[in-house]
């Protein structure tokens, strides 16, 4: 009888165990129904109740973050589905640890959020209802009965931006609700941001964020985790960390982070990035330990960011993309976007350092700077003179090495947008730093290994494209190997092909990222003398299995957007520079002028359409033809409110400046736009 006691006792406690496990991990049993509980709003005194008989039809729970990068996205669709729904009541909950009151109120204030928003302290009821991720949301009906929950629909993922949702699953479930029809799919698995919830500290803590975890962070997170950079959030103190501690430890198991997708058998780089096994282990150990914060005085001086520039010196010169800043709208995909700036060189200059700066760097994935000489002057390789990709160091070469820019060209910058769920603006801007002629020894230029032919069919999970250089000049070095694909980029090869047609691999990218623009610098730069061409692999999957595939129904070619594709290796060469204006007319670098005149159609195509799209609102109002709007000249149908959105500055007049900017405000790619005319 005693023995039967103990095991029932046992039984008693793994269930119990298995019941309450760290939800982070997903073993939480979910309930099937929301109990009734009251929490306190953003207003002072105020609450936010879920009683035990509802007033409205449905109850939609979004738990939301104010820092996580979907939560920001689709805080405006669950605005819009509020509007949409009057007889749905839709109640906000934050749940995170690191999150303030003043944050999310801003937060509210930012994304446009109208509807109740509760902070639910201690994450009680996120624990009541298990929920794991931002965004999550739970559908109750008027008895409180669980009928859907999970995501809002699949159009974004961490990193993944698709035109358009394949399935929008809040909505469809709302509807079928109201409609009194069974809910066809109930339960979908959430994406976005792992909770940060309380944790209960180890008595015999080893390791704190005070003495061992800042200084991890700071060797390998903090560069871009920061106030005012690329990443979502910042990891300087304690409390903007700990509520990230299971997601900090989930991007490093997926090795989503640190940005690095050279595989380490292959090759060697100056510009590695990764984290050390003992620094994953010393997150895992404090993670396990209860995320502890020590003792203040152990924390180290504060991390360095660079003020200003990164360069050797100051700049000889700064290039702003143009004056007026480019306007990133809240949601949605945008085309790059190409922009020419003019920088007035009446004479030929040499470049021996070289960097990028967003304006913005929340909303810029990333930023390449290439140069357009005159007309009658061949581009030297494709024109590549830097780039601003997220950790990325700005580009310094050594003494006599330097890009040539002949004179009279001009700069196009070919730019990246990311909506943030916020509207934004950007002006990005490069610094250059000029050295003496005389003092070049080598000259620098990049070429690349292209296919334009190819064609890759709907759903085709694996379709390869080869990419070859021919006859390349042989009195220089290969410095560095850049891959580049959009969307459907799977995979990248690069090797050395001997003259036998033996190949010697130079880097492997076995999961190509198009997130991360990866330039892959040798530790040893190789002789060209001792190859016949370079050689990439380019792999393709454009199957639904790709979650950042735009549609694996179309058939996908080359072309300059995301939604279309690229099969490019380019390659960085230094050559000497009494041989440069001969290795400048190489058949190498004349085939890589394709790619400079795709981008130079694409530049004037772009602002074709800008400019019309600016000439029909010009041609429709400006009744007396003076290149000003004024008020009495709109249509009625445009309203006062119309003109005023148009007026930006209030001087009761529009003009064609303020006309493009809210062009921008509303820029769309084309095929997103067709989607959503279809529908």
């Amino acid at each position: 009888m005693a023995m039967k006691l103990i095991f029932l006792n046992f039984c008693c406690l793994l269930v119990l165990t298995l019941a309450f496990t760290d939800q982070s991990k997903g073993c939480w049993q979910e309930p099937s129904e929301v109990s009734p509980f009251s929490l306190p709003g953003l207003k002072i005194n105020s609450k936010v109740s879920v009683s035990e008989k509802p007033d409205h039809k449905l109850t939609v729970l979004c738990f939301l973050g104010t820092e996580c990068p979907l939560a920001k996205l689709y805080a405006g669709r669950l605005q819009n589905y509020a509007n949409r729904y009057p007889e749905v009541r839709f109640i906000g909950i934050n749940s995170n640890v690191q999150d303030s009151l003043d944050d999310i109120r801003n937060y509210v204030d930012k994304t446009g959020i109208e509807f109740e928003m509760a902070r639910d302290n201690r994450n009680v009821i996120a624990d009541r209802l298990s929920v794991k991720r931002t965004p999550e949301t739970i559908v109750c009906d008027r008895q409180r009965k669980i009928i859907y929950r999970g995501r809002i629909d699949d159009q974004y993922l961490p990193g993944v931006s698709r035109n358009k949702a394949n399935r929008d699953d809040l909505r469809l479930a709302i509807d079928q609700a109201l409609a009194g029809k069974p809910i066809e799919v109930p339960r979908t698995e959430p994406a976005g941001c792992l909770l940060g919830r309380v944790r209960t500290v180890s008595k015999d803590a080893t390791v704190t964020f005070s003495n061992q975890v800042i200084r991890v962070l700071q060797k390998n997170c903090i560069e871009c985790h920061r106030s005012d950079e690329i990443a979502p959030f910042s990891m300087e103190t304690y409390d903007e960390t700990v509520g990230w501690a299971d997601m900090i430890l989930e991007v490093i198991e997926e090795k989503r982070m640190p940005p690095w997708h050279a595989d380490p058998d292959v090759g060697t780089f100056l510009n590695s990035r990764t984290i050390s096994k003992q620094d994953i282990e010393t997150l895992e150990t404090w993670v396990d330990q209860g995320t502890p914060e020590g003792d203040k005085a152990n924390l180290p001086e504060p991390y360095q960011a660079v003020a200003g520039w990164r360069l050797p010196r100051e700049p000889d010169i700064v290039v702003e993309m143009r004056k007026r800043p480019f306007h990133v709208p809240v949601s949605g995909t945008i085309e790059y976007q190409y922009f020419v700036a003019d920088p007035g060189f009446t004479e030929d200059r040499w470049v021996t350092a070289a960097e990028v700066i967003p304006g913005n760097r929340s909303v810029v994935h990333h930023s390449i700077v290439f140069v357009r000489p005159p007309d009658g002057i061949r581009p030297r390789g494709v024109g590549w003179l830097a780039a601003y990709v997220p950790g990325q160091t700005p580009l310094t070469w050594q003494p006599g090495r330097g890009r040539l820019i002949p004179k009279g060209s001009k700069l196009v910058f070919q730019q990246h947008y990311t909506p943030t769920g916020t509207a934004a603006e950007d002006v990005t801007k490069i610094g250059l730093v000029f050295a003496d002629s005389s003092k070049i020894e080598s000259e620098l230029m990049t070429v690349m290994a292209l296919d334009q032919s190819f064609e890759i069919q709907p759903h085709d999970p694996s379709h390869e494209v080869q990419v070859t250089t021919r006859r390349l000049p042989k009195q220089g070095k290969l410095l560095a190997v850049a891959p580049h694909m959009h969307y459907r980029g799977k995979s990248f090869e690069a090797f050395t092909v001997a003259a036998d047609n033996s190949t010697k691999p130079l880097v492997r990218v076995p999961n190509y990222d198009f997130n991360w623009q990866h330039r892959y610098e040798f530790a040893q730069p190789l002789a060209l003398s001792d190859f016949h061409r370079l050689r990439g692999n380019v792999e393709f999957d454009n199957s639904k299995a790709n979650p950042f595939n735009p549609d694996p129904t179309q058939h996908v070619s080359w072309g300059d957007q995301t939604w279309e594709e690229m099969a490019i290796a380019f390659f960085d060469i230094e050559v000497p520079r009494e041989d440069s204006d001969t290795v400048a007319d190489s058949q190498a670098l004349r085939e890589s002028t394709a790619f400079v005149r795709g981008m130079n159609r694409t530049v004037e195509r772009q602002e074709k359409r800008r400019q019309k799209m600016v000439e029909d609102v010009m041609k429709r109002m400006d009744k007396n033809g003076d290149g000003v709007i004024t008020k009495d000249e709109v249509p009625r149908a445009v309203g006062t409110y119309g003109f005023r959105r148009f007026d930006t500055n209030g001087d009761h007049k529009v003009t064609r400046d303020e006309i493009q900017s809210q062009v921008e405000r509303r820029i769309r790619n084309p095929q997103q736009q067709r989607d959503s005319n279809r529908r």
